[in-house]
């Protein structure tokens, strides 16, 4: 059983899956880091322009409902919620699109072979006619001569 356990473990899958969480949850820190300490603030600065001064999370607490004691809909937390998912969206994208950018840089292109077209096909014709016609009458004259 431990043998097979072995094995299950040393597969190339598993090993890909580990290597992939660790990874991802090395870059969800980085994420993390450029949304809280860069663009985070920067929208917050950018929103305390139209709220007088608020910060984000207060200009967003303004939204929340309270229709009896206790009980709270809480919509400035979905909004900012919603916020912080589209910023990290697009902070992700962007890293993916530099990443993507910077591995089609490594490597070349291979030239693609021109595919032949019709005309392509009979002008071959035509030469290959043309140099067969041309023998057929150098093997005729041959003909004549020996005669």
């Amino acid at each position: 059983m431990f043998k097979e356990f072995k094995e299950f473990l040393m597969r190339g899958n598993v090993l890909d899956l580990a290597v992939g969480v660790v990874i991802g949850s090395a870059f969800t820190a980085i994420v993390n880091q450029v949304v809280d300490g860069l663009i985070t603030p920067l929208v917050g600065l950018v929103v305390s322009f139209f709220t007088g001064g608020q910060d984000l999370d207060s200009a967003v607490s303004v939204l929340d409902w309270k229709p009896r004691a206790g009980v709270t809909f809480a919509f400035g937390d979905v909004i900012s919620a919603i916020i912080t998912f589209v910023i990290t969206g697009f902070v992700l994208f962007l890293i993916v699109k530099a990443a993507n950018k910077a591995r089609d840089l490594g490597t070349t292109e291979e030239e693609e072979d021109e595919v032949p077209t019709a005309e392509d096909y009979l002008a071959d014709i035509r030469d290959l006619l043309a140099e067969q016609k041309h023998l057929q009458l150098k093997e005729s004259d041959e003909e004549i001569e020996k005669e």
